[in-house]
């Protein structure tokens, strides 16, 4: 891997992406004006010669010296994820959870001399891959250790194999989303799997939490493209067989999904690809009434017709993303096919939109890209949908600006029954917003849907309150139990696509039964026996 712009230490991206103080006033002003809030500060940005950071209780093997470190920016740059909590404690500079060694393996046989080495020396072992996590899946502070390895799989970032005549690739671990779209392109084909962490997360990374992607319907998480599997972990090597599908007990796929590197490392796998698609149609529905548009999305999904993108923006969203400042809620629609024109099916789920009072004021775009040979990872347009999707990529860096003037912001995300939801939503508005209020004085909280199925959305809310410096952390804690306490009363899913880790282990393990977390938990000794993968993460 190869990297001529520098990420920073602390928050989301690149380093010279970061918002310069004119920027940052702009954007205060515009929150103070939009929400209501109090004046914000705008606070000087950490260095890294103002960080604090233990010195490493271990030294790099001989062994491992070709491809291992103990460099203090690696080891600043691989303490946290990028939530909300990992960008406050960056931005004061509090790095005390920082990894003593990172460690970048070239090949799998450096994958496994790391976990020999920390098998017998008893370090801890925590994957990385793009550090794009948000529920504290990459951060382990040691206790109970010789100390903590960071092993960041970005060196193995290559697709290995391409199999043109089933649509199929395997690709290494550590290759981020546009590496393996630049990859995949002298071939004509593409992963087409976009989450929002796409510029810097890897296919390693997406497999070991399960990632959703851009896809609405279909082709919602990682889970839908990955036909196998290969992991390295302290009792050997495991590797799925390469198949379209298997009736053959439980699938050993669905294990490693997910596994946040409690069980060992992902190394590779194979997963379905696809053309570009030429045949597209979209249109944006706007909605006086939030119901209305709820139960328009509930009959386009429940109709079948499949739309890539189908996200139902509430007037909160719409506002906060700039495109619609007149308390309309926005249903996103977009369809696709490589093979025949899908304004059809457009028609069709306008259609429905309209029978619940959508309209659609700029009027539906038909695009045939059949005879056009370029490409383009995420294709833009002028319409809200271009402009949504120009903002949803962007998000993460405005996140970075608003820590550092002492705004509160975070997300959450899940999934629920159509039957359960309005319950849900209703209490969320009161719980969260509520906590917000109690704590920081006021609070805003936006919905949108990021995926939909038959038999219920993925409602994924945005969270904005003005916090108090120096107890952001306090403030932040009390809101998150609040929403999690929620999302368990009323039945929905503590995650629906941004994994465990450790923020969510509490409601995980209260998600599921508990002879289940029993089994994971034997699985755990039997392929992770002394307990150095990830611990704290899942389980």
């Amino acid at each position: 891997m190869t990297e001529d712009r520098q990420l920073s230490f602390w928050a989301w991206g690149y380093e010279d992406r970061l918002p310069d103080d004119d920027e940052r006033r702009e954007l205060a002003a515009r929150i103070e004006g939009m929400l209501g809030f109090p004046e914000r500060p705008v606070m000087e940005y950490p260095t890294l010669a103002d960080i604090d950071m233990p010195e490493p209780r271990i030294d790099v093997p001989a062994e491992l010296a070709d491809f291992a470190t103990t460099d203090r920016r690696a080891r600043a740059s691989h303490t946290y994820g990028k939530g909300y909590r990992d960008l406050v404690r960056g931005f004061h500079g509090d790095f005390s959870k920082a990894p003593d060694v990172v460690a970048t393996p070239r090949d799998e046989s450096d994958v496994e001399a790391v976990i020999e080495w920390a098998t017998a020396d008893g370090v801890a072992v925590v994957p990385f891959g793009g550090g794009t996590s948000v529920v504290a899946g990459i951060e382990c502070g040691g206790d109970g250790y010789a100390g903590v390895c960071s092993l960041d799989m970005r060196e193995m970032d290559a697709v290995l194999e391409v199999d043109e005549h089933s649509r199929s690739a395997k690709i290494q671990a550590g290759a981020t989303g546009p590496e393996i779209q630049d990859q995949l392109r002298e071939h004509g084909l593409q992963l087409r799997h976009y989450p929002q962490s796409y510029e810097f997360s890897t296919f390693g990374g997406w497999v070991a939490t399960r990632a959703g992607g851009h896809f609405a319907t279909r082709y919602t998480h990682i889970d839908d493209f990955v036909e196998s599997v290969r992991a390295v972990t302290p009792a050997g090597n495991l590797e799925t067989r390469r198949l379209p599908t298997s009736g053959a007990g439980p699938d050993p796929n669905r294990f490693l999904l997910g596994s946040e590197g409690a069980f060992g490392v992902i190394t590779e796998g194979w997963t379905r690809v696809q053309p570009r698609p030429p045949h597209r149609a979209r249109a944006t529905m706007y909605f006086d009434d939030y119901w209305d548009a709820v139960e328009a999305t509930r009959d386009i999904v429940q109709a079948r017709l499949y739309p890539a993108n189908c996200r139902l923006l509430d007037s909160n969203e719409a506002m906060l993303n700039e495109l619609a400042f007149d308390g309309s809620h926005l249903l996103v629609l977009g369809f696709e096919s490589t093979d025949h024109p899908v304004d059809d099916d457009l028609e069709r789920a306008m259609a429905l939109a309209e029978a619940h009072g959508g309209t659609c004021p700029e009027g539906p775009t038909i695009e045939d890209r059949s005879a056009d040979s370029g490409e383009s990872d995420n294709d833009r347009s002028d319409s809200s949908e271009g402009s949504w999707r120009d903002s949803f990529i962007e998000a993460p860096y405005m996140f970075n600006s608003l820590v550092s003037m002492g705004v509160l912001v975070d997300t959450f995300e899940t999934a629920v029954t159509w039957e359960k939801f309005p319950d849900l939503h209703e209490a969320l508005q009161e719980n969260v917003v509520g906590a917000m209020e109690d704590e920081c004085g006021a609070g805003f909280l936006s919905c949108r849907f990021t995926h939909v199925y038959e038999d219920g959305p993925a409602p994924y809310y945005t969270l904005l309150a003005p916090a108090e410096v120096g107890r952001e952390l306090e403030q932040w804690n009390v809101i998150k139990q609040a929403a999690s306490d929620t999302l368990m009363e009323y039945g929905a899913t503590i995650t629906h696509h941004h994994a465990v880790g450790r923020v969510h282990r509490d409601h995980y393990h209260e998600e599921v039964p508990d002879g289940y977390l029993d089994a994971l938990q034997s699985m755990k000794r039997t392929l992770d026996p002394d307990g150095i993968m990830n611990p704290g993460a899942l389980l």
